[in-house]
């Protein structure tokens, strides 16, 4: 009899299990098929955000700074702001260590954007140019 008890609850535990995991799956995946659609940060980082999950536009509000100009984007004022900012709401001195991140995650972005233009750039001149390769004939 204990046997058969036995049986029925691990045979009951095994389908709400499977049941809850096939649901969890179901979910991932239409998370990830609307964040691919709508390009958003929601579900596993979209085209718009990167590690941190904060599009640009988000991090230029955060900041409260002009829109970046690409690899020619002086990021000096940025970087002032975002000291005052990270300042001002140290968790010490009565901050909220939440908008700190939030200022932390929004510089990252940033220079993220900045770099990444400088690289691309950087690409696009190299590739104007043609590729020369270094030769020694001295060898």
């Amino acid at each position: 009899m204990a046997h058969r008890l036995i049986t029925q609850v691990v045979i009951t535990g095994a389908r709400v299990f499977g049941r809850a995991f096939a649901e969890a799956y179901r979910q991932a995946n239409a998370s990830k098929a609307y964040a691919k659609t709508s390009g958003s940060g929601a579900g596993t980082f979209g085209a718009g955000s990167f590690s941190s999950g904060m599009s640009l536009s988000e991090a230029i509000k955060i900041l409260d700074i002009g829109p970046t100009k690409g690899a020619e984007t002086n990021l000096e004022p940025a970087l002032e702001r975002f000291k005052h900012l990270f300042d001002k709401n140290d968790p010490n001195q009565g901050g909220s260590f939440y908008l700190q991140s939030k200022i932390l995650r929004a510089r990252e972005r940033i220079e993220q954007e900045v770099r990444d233009a400088k690289d691309k750039k950087a690409e696009t001149d190299e590739a104007k140019k043609g590729w020369k390769p270094k030769v020694y004939k001295d060898r």
